[in-house]
């Protein structure tokens, strides 16, 4: 994993812990924001997967998002990828259902839900680019890494 790349993924981190430790009321209130800044950091992940595997991310939409498009194409070629396919369209779901809920605390709890969600996205990333040199990042690498911890070890 390259320098950018860690600083990237641990940016994303650090401020969706922020932002899931933040007081109610500064959620409810920035809720808005939050939604589309979530959204964003979704896509700065991504960015940095593809960024690392010499890609160009697209400018391009699919269904009206960014995310999905940029998981489409890190998808190609990559069938272990699509293992996050889920998680990109569940921080588009919460961002719309942020973008339409009225209710404070219940915006509040969504925005956190969201930035939950975008935290496990950029863990799943940034644990695929730490592991790059196993293999896939799937079933098929579960046999190499359960070789080193299933040894008898006579102490």
């Amino acid at each position: 994993m390259t320098d950018r790349a860690a600083f990237a993924i641990n940016d994303v981190t650090a401020r969706t812990d922020a932002i899931v430790s933040a007081p109610q009321s500064v959620l409810s209130h920035d809720a808005d924001a939050l939604a589309d800044e979530l959204l964003e950091a979704g896509e700065s992940v991504l960015e940095t997967w593809l960024t690392a595997h010499g890609q160009v991310p697209t400018r391009s939409t699919v269904e009206g998002f960014r995310l999905l498009a940029l998981h489409r194409q890190g998808a190609r070629g990559d069938p272990s990828f699509n293992a996050c396919r889920e998680t990109c369209r569940e921080i588009v779901y919460h961002r719309n259902l942020i973008r339409v809920e009225t209710g404070a605390e219940e915006r509040a709890r969504l925005v956190r839900l969201a930035a939950m969600v975008v935290r496990h996205l950029a863990l799943f990333v940034g644990g695929k680019l730490e592991t790059a040199g196993l293999g896939e990042f799937c079933c098929s690498s579960r046999p190499l890494r359960q070789s080193e911890f299933s040894e008898t070890r006579i102490v």
